[in-house]
């Protein structure tokens, strides 16, 4: 199987030309290629695919095997593949994805795209658009009892789910220890994807994702999108922020359109080829 390594503020995925190569278990192909020790390494595995109702369509499988509606990095990644190998030569392109067709706006430089904004959409924030058990409404610092400790979550769908819990500071501890517990706790259906959110200032927030199915990530694009809706619900923040990542920076607006815009880096790795 040919594949590209592609990472968008080091949230990496293997990318498979869908046009070229056939993948037949991508659910059993993914934790192969994934694993950092003995494959190539990555956050998953996504497909660029033929598309009936997009110019393209992205399918992106986590380390564990399951489906992923849409991830924010990897989508950006997919425009950069395709302009780059000259598959389009338009700098604004629909892809479609598990959560709907977004459309992308490609920022390019010396005939490559450096960075792409992503309109990521409309927040879904009642609760059964989560999905999260209990009374309908909006979830927004409600306290959620997790193995004897309660946190305040704000629940935010941005066509998968993410639950944004606000902290002094994102630790270890909070990351890697509760965040597996809340992703499966009962209360969502669907699993979680989890974001502990350190407010530095009105416009700029310090963030860490645990990500359902693939653990903490160096950067997650839906997840930001929903942090960024979340804290502006809550009046911590305006509705335009700079989120930094463990792998860099993102940029997130909340428009006046009700749209998640979201612009960011896409950067190739290597090429190679692997038997499966």
């Amino acid at each position: 199987m040919k594949f590209t390594k592609m990472h968008g503020c080091g949230n990496d995925y293997i990318y498979v030309n869908g046009f070229e190569e056939t993948v037949d278990d991508p659910a059993a192909v993914s934790p192969v290629v994934s694993d950092r020790h003995f494959g190539i390494g990555s956050d998953g595995l996504v497909l660029i695919l033929p598309s009936e109702t997009a110019d393209f369509r992205m399918r992106m499988f986590n380390p564990d095997g399951s489906e992923a509606e849409m991830c924010g990095n990897a989508i950006r990644c997919v425009a950069k593949y395709v302009y780059d190998r000259g598959m389009t030569d338009r700098d604004e392109i629909d892809v479609e994805t598990g959560a709907g067709v977004l459309h992308l706006a490609l920022i390019v430089a010396d005939g490559a795209v450096e960075r792409v904004r992503v309109n990521m959409g409309e927040p879904r924030l009642e609760r059964s658009e989560i999905p999260m058990t209990g009374e309908p409404g909006r979830v927004l610092c409600e306290p959620l009892e997790v193995a004897g400790r309660t946190f305040e979550v704000s629940c935010v769908s941005m066509g998968n789910p993410h639950t944004v819990i606000r902290v002094e500071d994102p630790t270890d501890e909070l990351v890697l220890g509760w965040g597996p517990k809340i992703e499966n706790h009962q209360a969502f259906p669907a699993r979680t994807n989890v974001e502990f959110v350190q407010v530095l200032s009105r416009t700029e927030l310090r963030q860490r994702t645990w990500e359902r199915g693939a653990g903490e990530t160096l950067a997650c694009g839906t997840g930001a999108s929903a942090v960024a809706v979340a804290v502006a619900l809550n009046g911590w923040t305006e509705r335009t922020v700079r989120v930094r990542l463990l792998g860099g920076d993102l940029e997130i607006e909340w428009a006046e359109d009700n749209g998640v815009y979201m612009t960011g880096p896409a950067v190739e790795v290597f090429e190679g080829e692997v038997a499966l």
